[in-house]
């Protein structure tokens, strides 16, 4: 079938407005079920991703606290990213654009840059809070290292601090309960888990004997491929853990999130 270039922006308008309706119900159903925090970042989607959940909160913006992230790269241009003053102050204004929105709860720093100092970062920060544009700030994947000279940065220079970490957390991926973990308990920062599921693994979607559908694998196939040792044995650890949970009666989910937060250090979750 042949589209005229005005067919096809139709169809492509259409897609969009459905995307924007289904994240419109989702979004509401979990509110209602509970959830009160949405996490998002410029990155995802090339800044779409802040579009649609900017659209989905409009009525319910009271009801929730609003993170999205910063410092990956946005685009090809060498400016477009980091945590330097300049770019910060930049692209916060573009998300705010995106999500149509005055100020944003937490924004965080996607990534720690190696390129721009914890003072400069910190200032621009604590600057834009000031400012009213941001209600708090925090971390993302910072190594503990890190996360620990941010604290003192912040201190001897006067400064607002993080007060959030978000890292990588799953049954399968347990790295920062040897030194993350305790540094956020230490310097009281709350814990926001990202990938509980371990990027679906542990779903209930992977299982031996099955094909592998998850929307990551998709796009990552190299994660999801059990002729790769490593993913064997996720593989294997995942059938061990479906009889746990069996014998709990417990999903899968439920076990992975459960897990995740029953750590004392552990705020909430995200996916």
């Amino acid at each position: 079938m042949l589209f005229t270039r005005k067919q096809s922006n139709m169809v492509d308008a259409e897609s969009a407005q459905r995307g924007v309706d289904c994240c419109v119900h989702v979004l509401g159903a979990a509110v209602d079920a509970g959830i009160n925090l949405v996490d998002t970042a410029d990155r995802y989607g090339e800044g779409e991703s802040e579009v649609m959940v900017g659209k989905a909160i409009t009525s319910r913006r009271d009801d929730v606290v609003l993170a999205t992230k910063v410092s990956l790269p946005m685009g090809d241009d060498c400016n477009h990213t980091g945590s330097s003053r300049r770019w910060l102050v930049i692209e916060l204004d573009n998300s705010l654009r995106r999500l149509g929105l005055d100020h944003i709860d937490l924004y965080q720093i996607h990534r720690w840059d190696p390129n721009t100092s914890d003072e400069e970062t910190l200032s621009a920060l604590t600057d834009l809070q000031r400012a009213g544009k941001i209600r708090y700030f925090g971390s993302s994947t910072f190594p503990a290292y890190r996360i620990v000279e941010a604290q003192w940065a912040a201190r001897d220079s006067h400064l607002n601090r993080y007060v959030t970490e978000q890292p990588s957390y799953s049954i399968l991926q347990r790295g920062v309960e040897t030194h993350v973990l305790p540094v956020t308990e230490q310097y009281g920062l709350g814990v926001l888990a990202w990938s509980p599921l371990a990027s679906g693994w542990l779903s209930a979607a992977i299982r031996a004997g099955q094909e592998i559908t998850t929307r990551r694998s998709a796009w990552l196939p190299e994660r999801f491929d059990t002729a790769i040792p490593a993913n064997r044995a996720k593989l294997d650890a995942v059938e061990q853990l479906a009889k746990v949970a069996d014998e709990a009666g417990l999903t899968m989910i439920q076990l992975a999130l459960g897990f995740v937060t029953r750590h004392p250090a552990v705020t909430g979750v995200t996916e």
